[in-house]
């Protein structure tokens, strides 16, 4: 009774939070998807840590680890490179622009008719592809989780759910495969009945008080997670032996060569896995859709009060992320690992991915007590929550902004729709985000599929997007030729190099060269975009990088743009190399390595600790170029 006491509560601060918001989101768009331009930096932060917290990362950490080893987690950790880079060098640039959406950036950005095409791609693109397939990724992880815990098979009234049952029985739908033994039509019943309440749930608060409801459920959520995940991790750690205790206990159950691999830090350099690691953490943090923070990120640094502020959300992120909750999640797998043994013969089924991922849940069950089990699972349902909600509201500000105000409206009706035309628009979108979501959720596989899926094809537009900020030269065409180059490669690459774990450094090598090159080969053969739109996006955004002659027609040195760009490329090296020396350093400290040395462990600890003066300088420093504007005033010229 106690756990269901804290999954109410947790729902009705929610909805509470929702209904309270409703009026201020309903004025306008930005009121609704920016919250007003409001927003303070560690809320942003929390937030954004909280939706990239999820409900479905955790379970894939646990498979990641029991597949390929604990160096495989840095598929995960070397992302902080992209939260630190839009930290310090994208952060303001999007709280500058004066848009709603990355897509709306185009029409500042840009010049030429085919502005609005680009425009319009994008929304569909990133608010449609991309993000259902995300947003899939997300409901297999909750599907998982529901039928662990919710076994409505049990709870409801017979001819409630027997007219359920009936219901799926008819379209023959299946969504996933039972993790606990249920028969195929009773666990995709408990799998559909827990999926539209959890949506239900979360498009009460979601659509009625927009990213205000958003971002306050987010921090609470975030709160909620890593309380109940840090208890789990000590609770998981005590029964597999206790700290000190984990890697001796490793050994014993997989011997010294599988423990190795296993507990590694670092890639198996005699087992051919170092070029494909290299070509992965290489590659991965850049050739990616939010290799500038495109999406989500950069939502929440259009909706802070300030540029710092927008810098401080991107650096807590990037600690709270890839730091802290790792550590926590690194200890349960590991865990896991020992208190859910597996053989060689396990391990080389196809669902073996699918049972590993699992047992996140499953140790949930089985160890934790009641109260704690119901903080935890509080926390994965709200993980749940804050990722659904954020793409919901994600997506819903391209079907809204850019599609029907900008397309629909504009350009086919000729007229401009009112601020509540355009939310009641952004509010019925959510019910075609998550209609769409779920027809590719039941045709995904493991999360590891869908994760792969994602990366493959964002990695088609990461060199662009960052590009564009840093080079004058970078158009539209660019652009679009990235985007078509991705989704013409990435299908090939599925068919003909197929699904498995060890091409994807291959498949992500040959997309990225293949868009790379399309972009940047594009670029010399069409026009130039306008130069006083590139001078007005200049005044206005203050960009880093080679913008030379709009400096100098802003009468500002013209090598100074690449001067600050240096600057803020050493407080990302900076940054980086004291959170992955930490991350390491404490990561061997909870888990260490059969062999490993003390003294190299507490050398990377104090290595990182020695670093955080100089990124805290360039953290509090200000860009004297640009006067810092109030909440919700225009940019400075």
């Amino acid at each position: 009774m106690i756990d269901l006491l804290i999954v109410v509560a947790f729902a009705a601060y929610a909805i509470g939070s929702g209904l309270r918001s409703r009026h201020l989101a309903g004025r306008n768009l930005q009121e609704y998807f920016l919250a007003g331009k409001s927003v303070s930096g560690w809320r942003s932060g929390c937030s954004m840590a909280a939706t990239q917290f999820a409900a479905d990362t955790p379970l894939l950490v646990s498979g990641l680890v029991a597949t390929a080893g604990i160096f495989a987690l840095w598929r995960l950790w070397i992302y902080g490179l992209a939260f630190l880079l839009l930290a310090f060098v994208f952060a303001t640039g999007w709280r500058r622009g004066g848009v709603l959406t990355d897509a709306e950036l185009t029409q500042v950005r840009y010049s030429g008719r085919a502005v609005p095409l680009l425009r319009f791609l994008k929304a569909v693109y990133y608010g449609t592809v991309i993000n259902c397939v995300v947003l899939a990724m997300v409901l297999v992880a909750a599907i998982r989780i529901a039928e662990v815990f919710l076994p409505w098979h049990q709870w409801l009234p017979e001819g409630v759910y027997g007219a359920a049952l009936a219901a799926v029985q008819g379209i023959g739908l299946e969504l996933g495969n039972s993790v606990t033994g249920l028969p195929q039509d009773v666990a995709t019943t408990n799998n559909l009945i827990s999926i539209l309440l959890i949506l239900l749930f979360t498009a009460a608060y979601s659509t009625t008080g927009g990213l205000r409801s958003v971002i306050a459920t987010d921090v609470v959520q975030f709160a909620l997670a890593m309380i109940g995940t840090a208890v789990y991790a000590w609770v998981v750690v005590d029964a597999a032996g206790g700290f000190g205790h984990l890697t001796e206990r490793v050994v014993d159950l997989y011997g010294d060569a599988e423990a190795d691999r296993m507990l590694s830090f670092g890639p198996d350099m005699a087992g051919g896995l170092l070029l494909p690691f290299l070509v992965l953490i290489g590659l991965q943090w850049l050739f990616q859709m939010n290799s500038d923070g495109t999406g989500y990120l950069a939502q929440r640094s259009m909706a802070c009060r300030t540029d710092r502020d927008a810098r401080t959300a991107g650096v807590l992120f990037a600690w709270a992320q890839v730091f802290l909750r790792s550590l926590f999640w690194l200890a349960i797998a590991v865990g896991l690992l020992v208190l859910y043994p597996f053989t060689p013969e396990q391990a080389g089924s196809p669902e073996f991915a699918a049972s590993r991922e699992i047992l996140f849940v499953t140790g949930i069950e089985d160890y934790l007590p009641p109260g704690v089990r119901g903080l935890m699972l509080t926390g994965l349902l709200a993980a749940l929550a804050s990722t659904v909600d954020t793409h919901l509201n994600w997506g819903a500000s391209y079907w809204s902004n850019d599609v029907y105000h900008g397309l629909v409206c504009r350009r086919w009706l000729k007229r401009e729709p009112r601020d509540r035309e355009l939310v009641v628009v952004a509010r019925l979108s959510n019910v075609g985000i998550l209609v769409i979501a779920l027809v590719v959720m039941a045709n995904l596989g493991s999360i590891q599929a869908a994760w792969f899926i994602s990366l493959l094809f964002g990695a088609g537009m990461g060199a662009v997007l960052v590009l564009r900020w840093l080079w004058n030269r970078i158009t539209l065409w660019s652009e679009l030729a990235a985007m078509v180059a991705s989704l013409i490669t990435a299908p090939v690459l599925l068919l003909t190099l197929g699904m498995d774990a060890e091409n994807e450094w291959l498949r992500l090598s040959i997309m990225a060269g293949v868009t790379t090159a399309a972009a940047i080969g594009v670029t010399f053969v069409t026009p130039r975009t306008d130069p006083d739109v590139l001078l007005d996006f200049y005044r206005q955004v203050r960009p880093y990088g080679f913008w030379r002659r709009e400096a100098a027609l802003s009468g500002e040195d013209p090598g100074e743009p690449v001067r600050l760009l240096a600057q803020r490329v050493r407080a990302v090296g900076a940054t980086a190399l004291s959170l992955f020396l930490l991350l390491v350093g404490v990561g061997r400290l909870i888990v260490a390595p059969p062999g490993a040395s003390a003294l190299m462990t507490w050398g990377m600890i104090a290595g990182g600790l020695a670093l955080v003066p100089v990124w805290w300088r360039y953290l509090t420093g200000e860009d004297l170029r640009f006067r810092q504007p109030a909440a919700g005033d225009a940019p400075a010229e």
